[in-house]
């Protein structure tokens, strides 16, 4: 994408929104108040996993702690993040329990969603949209692991989806209503993509801001990292 002559490109991308539902759903006190304070998740969650000050988290140990939280939405197992981050089975087991002991109203707020799931065959969002789960009491294995996944990830993913399509139809009606002549491009994941006359970057940036942060009231903010550029690599 490459903004036309006079325009720049302004990409509005959600930080870490899964792990912002997750923290909100599960309720999951630990979790919420490193989002309240403003501290790094990662970083948090290294320091726990690892047993060290936050001030000795290193890069690695940073990364190996990133796909410990997001695989953690995904259902992950032992076996998948030793896979993702070249590790020992054992020890990623044991990076998933140092997880789990740190934020354990997930634990058994995964659990729950699985058990929900089998009762009721589907998982449902935080804005009531559902997903069927025919094989959630499969006697295949692999059919039922892979439906249990789903389960678990459905209500935080899904929800992200919701709020970013609840977020791009607010933009378009405020800058409608404004009469800009801003246009909105894409919706990409997390992130917004629109088209901007120079003239009008700071005033869409602040509109992007101020709606998108404010879509929906939940226990932890969300936040919303704005760059731009006459391409989108630049705005990334």
């Amino acid at each position: 994408f490459v903004a036309k002559p006079g325009c720049v490109l302004v990409d509005a991308d959600y930080s870490q929104i899964e792990l912002r539902l997750l923290a909100h759903i599960a309720d999951d006190e630990a979790m919420k108040q490193a989002f309240l304070t403003g501290e790094d998740i990662h970083t948090v969650t290294a320091a726990q996993v690892f047993g060290v000050p936050t001030d000795q988290v290193t890069k690695q140990m940073r990364s190996h702690a990133k796909a410990v939280n997001f695989g953690i939405i995904y259902g992950i197992s032992d076996f998948g993040l030793a896979r993702n981050i070249s590790i020992s089975r054992p020890k990623a087991k044991e990076y998933i329990d140092s997880y789990f002991a740190r934020y354990n109203t997930v634990h058994d707020y995964m659990n729950g969603l699985i058990a929900s799931a089998k009762e009721s065959g589907m998982a449902v969002t935080m804005f009531g949209r559902r997903r069927a789960l025919p094989e959630i009491n499969s006697k295949n294995f692999t059919r039922r692991s892979f439906a249990e996944r789903t389960a678990m990830n459905t209500p935080i993913q899904g929800s992200a989806a919701d709020i970013i399509k609840l977020a791009m139809n607010a933009v378009q009606d405020e800058l409608e209503k404004r009469h800009l002549k801003s246009q909105l491009l894409v919706q990409v994941h997390d992130e917004l993509v629109l088209e901007v006359p120079a003239g009008e970057k700071d005033e869409v940036e602040q509109l992007l801001k101020d709606t998108m942060e404010h879509i929906v009231d939940l226990s932890v903010p969300l936040v919303v990292d704005i760059h731009s550029g006459v391409n989108w690599e630049e705005a990334k």
